[in-house]
């Protein structure tokens, strides 16, 4: 017998590909028009000059420790609205997403109104010494405010295509909540955590809005990347777009990392390993 060919079903008609590649047209065309206005002769002296690395030197800090951040009050809610079930549940979901399509300057003054010296907690923490609007704490927070709802979207996708087989499973051998989240429910969503924290970081990294109005524009302060460009957009054309540029290939870097193609045979030692993992703290 002659072997057939396997055959691969798409199930794509021809004129969608077509339409994608007007979609891909639309977000490249720009992309493509801002790298042929660089000012190559003078991209390194434009991109290094002493405010440039400035402003990106604080949005790589603030990213991070926002991403941070985002992890420790992600993971959290990620799991509560994954796994629990109380009244308001929907809500609540709807309420954490809520930055996702919120313009991000109602974000800032949302912000303020709660942090500033006024605000609804402002005026607590003015007694208590503590100054958060138009500091370098308001541009974390104003970064982790955009950026959580990205990593609960991926965790929370993440633990429901998971399912609770294993927690069940390592529930009964005798683990605790606490062994069964750290040993098993971690282990197996770890792709999406990774997935969700990389997306929080480069949402953190272009955030704009929120940071101008509830943390301002202070050189070395409070100035990002992005408050940068849009300053020297007034000022020096050829800077803003250099510095654009710059920025749009660490995003498009971060990005990739994110949706790189998951390591061959993952799944399956997942499957394999996870109940003995379970048993093992169980005895712990």
């Amino acid at each position: 017998m002659t072997a057939r060919k396997a055959v691969t079903y798409t199930g794509i008609p021809g004129w969608i590909y077509a339409v994608a590649g007007a979609g891909a047209l639309l977000v490249v065309l720009p992309l493509a028009a801002m790298v042929a206005k660089v000012n190559w002769a003078n991209f390194i002296p434009l991109v290094t000059s002493e405010s440039s690395l400035t402003a990106l030197g604080l949005s790589l800090r603030t990213s991070a420790a926002s991403t941070v951040l985002c992890i420790v009050l992600g993971v959290p809610l990620a799991l509560v609205l994954a796994r629990g079930s109380f009244p308001g549940q929907r809500v609540l979901r709807s309420l954490v997403l809520l930055p996702l399509v919120l313009p991000p300057v109602v974000g800032g003054i949302a912000l303020l109104y709660t942090f500033g010296r006024q605000g609804l907690l402002g005026k607590t923490l003015e007694v208590a010494g503590l100054q958060i609007a138009f500091s370098t704490t308001a541009v974390v927070l104003a970064q982790t405010f955009v950026a959580l709802p990205f990593l609960v979207v991926s965790l929370e996708g993440a633990l429901r295509i998971a399912g609770a087989k294993y927690e069940a499973v390592a529930a009964t051998l005798g683990a605790g909540p606490g062994t069964v989240l750290r040993r098993v429910t971690l282990p197996l969503v770890l792709p999406g955590l990774a997935s969700g924290a990389v997306l929080s970081f480069a949402r953190s990294l272009g955030e704009f809005g929120a940071t101008l109005t509830f943390a301002g524009s202070l050189q070395g302060v409070t100035r990002t990347l992005p408050l940068e460009i849009y300053l020297q957009r007034e000022t020096d054309a050829d800077a803003a777009v250099a510095l654009s540029l710059v920025l749009v290939a660490v995003a498009v870097a971060v990005v990739a990392l994110a949706y790189r193609s998951p390591r061959a045979g993952r799944p399956a030692s997942a499957e394999s390993t996870t109940p003995a993992v379970a048993a093992g703290g169980a005895v712990r």
